[in-house]
Parts: C-alpha cells; structure tokens; sequence
C-alpha cells in the first residue's frame, strides 16, 4: 500500500490579524503618550484642552483617553491638573517617537514629501515590526540627503 504525499499547509494568516489587532490595541495610547511628551517638552507641562487641540477631538474624549491610560498605569492625572507620564509612559512615548522618525526619514529617503510622509508615518508607525523598522532605518541612513 502506498504512503500518502505528505503535504505541508501554508501558514494561515492568523498572525498577521493577530499583530495587527495588537497594534490597534496600543495606537491610541501611544499616540497620546507622544503627545503629552511633546508638550511637556515644548510648554513644560500637558493639560487636557492642550491635548484636545494637539489630537483634534474633544475635551471629553482626552478625560476618558486619559482615565484609560491612568488605569493601564502610563499616566499620572488628577481633574484640573497637568498630566504626568509615569516611567512606563515615558518609555512608550520614546518608543513611538523613534518609530515615527524612522518612518518619516524612511519615507523621505523614497521621496515622500514631508508633510505626506509625516502623515502616512502616522499609521505605519504602530505596526511596523522592529525587523522591519531596523531596515528601514539602514535604508534611510544609507540614502540620507
């Protein structure tokens, strides 16, 4: 009696959705991470109607972003005062800032304009993997202006 052929299965793309829905996960909090570092560095504190202006929505939707990133621990925040990164926040925010740069110096190097690539970096930037970022970094460092 003859053996089967043992076929092998492509892998599904599971984990591909599974990376993804994880980056959809963090995108939100890493982008407000970024930008309470970006006034704390710029005014020398983040307060919430700043925060409104810098992400384009309301007042209400920063008090519940910010009552979220309170629970998950990357925000210190109390009403009618500044917010303040805790040390997980901090490193979330330098994380995604190093992301976006590598993005938009990676899209400049290809030829973007800079305000297309510092918008298109904007979506890339959370789910980039670090194989790839690491690439792209070399990429762009190699065809530097």
């Amino acid at each position: 009696m003859a053996r089967a052929a043992k076929t092998t299965k492509a892998a599904p793309p599971a984990e591909g959705f599974r990376r993804a829905r994880a980056a959809h996960a963090t995108e939100l909090a890493e982008d407000y991470t970024e930008a309470i570092a970006d006034l704390i560095d710029a005014k020398g504190e983040a307060r919430v109607v700043e925060l409104a202006r810098a992400m384009g929505v309301s007042h209400v939707t920063v008090v519940r972003t910010i009552a979220r990133l309170h629970r998950d621990k990357l925000v210190v925040a109390q009403p009618h005062k500044e917010v303040l990164l805790t040390a997980s926040g901090r490193a979330m925010a330098r994380a995604s800032k190093r992301r976006h740069r590598v993005v938009v110096a990676f899209l400049r190097a290809l030829g973007v304009s800079p305000r297309v690539a510092e918008r298109d970096a904007e979506g890339i930037e959370h789910h980039v993997s670090e194989e790839t970022l690491a690439a792209m970094e070399r990429f762009a460092g190699a065809h530097a202006p």
